[in-house]
C-alpha cells in the first residue's frame, strides 16, 4: 500500500481510538480522578518503553524543560479529569461536543502567546460555537447534570487549549511519545494524592478496562500519530482530528445505546463546523 494512504488509514484509526476513550467514562465504575490515575500509570510505562525501544533518549535536553514538562503535566491532569467528569455528568455525545470547542478557544487565547491579532472571522466562529452550546444546554442551572457536564467540558477544552499552546511554544522539539510520557508521569504523581479506596478495591474487569484505556486507547494512538506525521502534513492531521467527536458520538450510539436529541446533533454540527473552519484557517496563516 502507498505510504501516504497507509498513514491516512493509520491516522483515522488513531482518531477513532482517541474518540473511544470517552466510552470508558461510562463503562468504568470509578470517579474521573481514579480513571485518569489508572490510565496514566499504564500509559506512562508504555510510552517510556516505546521511546526506549525505538532508540530515543529518555532524558530532556535542558534542566528548565523538566519544569515545563511538570507544568504541561499538571494542565493535562486537570484536562483528563474534567474530560471524563464532563461525560459522567452528562453523556459521551454532549461531553465530546463541549470539549471540541477547544479549537475556537485556542484561537481566542492565541494572541496572548503569539502576539497576533484577532480577526472578525474568529469572533464569528466563537459566536457559532456559543449558539451550538446554547442549543445543547437544557436549562441554565447547575442542578441539571447535562448543563454541569457542558460547563465542565468547556473547562476541559480551555485547559487543553492552554496545554497545546504551551506545548507548541516550549516543548514541541520533543517527540510526541516522549512528551506524553513525561506528562503522564506528572499526572501519576499529581493524582496519587486524590485516589479513592474504590480504585484499590475495583474488580478484575475494571482493571482490564483501565489497562485497555492506558495501552490501546492512549499509548498506541500517540505512537501512531508520530508514524502518521512522517508521510502526512500537519494540516491533514488537524482536519482528521476534528472528526474525533463524530467517531465518539457514533461509538456512543452503537456501544452505549445513547440517543442524542436533535438539539445535540444541530449544536454539535455548529461546534464541529467552527472547529473545522478554524483548523483550516490556522493552517493557512502558518503558511504565510
Amino acid at each position: 500500500m502507498d505510504p501516504v494512504k497507509k498513514s491516512l488509514w493509520s491516522l483515522h484509526l488513531t482518531v477513532i481510538l482517541l474518540g473511544a476513550t470517552a466510552l470508558f467514562s461510562k463503562v468504568i465504575p470509578l470517579s474521573a480522578t481514579d480513571i485518569t490515575f489508572g490510565r496514566s500509570i499504564i500509559a506512562c510505562f508504555m510510552l517510556f518503553s516505546l521511546v526506549k525501544m525505538t532508540g530515543g533518549k529518555l532524558s530532556l535536553a535542558r534542566k528548565k524543560d523538566y519544569f515545563i514538562g511538570i507544568g504541561l503535566g499538571i494542565l493535562m491532569a486537570a484536562h483528563w479529569v474534567s474530560y471524563f467528569a464532563a461525560m459522567q455528568y452528562s453523556s459521551v455525545s454532549v461531553g465530546m461536543i463541549a470539549l471540541f470547542t477547544f479549537p475556537v478557544i485556542t484561537v481566542l487565547i492565541e494572541p496572548f502567546f503569539e502576539g497576533i491579532r484577532l480577526v472578525w472571522q474568529d469572533i464569528l466562529s466563537a459566536l457559532v460555537v456559543l449558539i451550538g452550546i446554547f442549543l445543547i444546554v437544557p436549562e441554565v442551572s447547575l442542578e441539571n447534570d447535562v448543563t454541569l457536564g457542558i460547563l465542565v467540558g468547556i473547562m476541559s477544552a480551555v485547559l487543553y487549549a492552554f496545554r497545546n499552546l504551551c506545548h507548541r511554544k516550549y516543548f514541541s522539539h520533543y517527540s510526541g511519545s516522549l512528551a506524553m510520557a513525561y506528562q503522564t508521569l506528572v499526572i501519576f504523581f499529581c493524582l496519587s494524592f486524590f485516589i479513592t479506596p474504590e480504585l484499590l478495591n475495583a474488580s478484575g474487569q475494571t482493571y482490564i478496562y483501565l489497562a485497555l484505556l492506558g495501552t490501546f486507547f492512549t499509548a498506541v494512538p500517540h505512537a501512531l500519530i508520530a508514524t502518521s506525521l512522517q508521510h502526512l502534513r500537519a494540516k491533514t492531521f488537524s482536519l482528521v482530528a476534528c472528526m474525533q467527536p463524530l467517531y465518539g458520538v457514533i461509538l456512543a450510539i452503537l456501544v452505549l445505546d445513547e440517543q442524542p436529541s436533535w438539539q445535540t446533533y444541530v449544536g454539535g454540527l455548529l461546534v464541529i463546523s467552527a472547529a473545522l473552519y478554524e483548523t483550516v484557517n490556522t493552517q493557512k496563516l502558518h503558511k504565510k
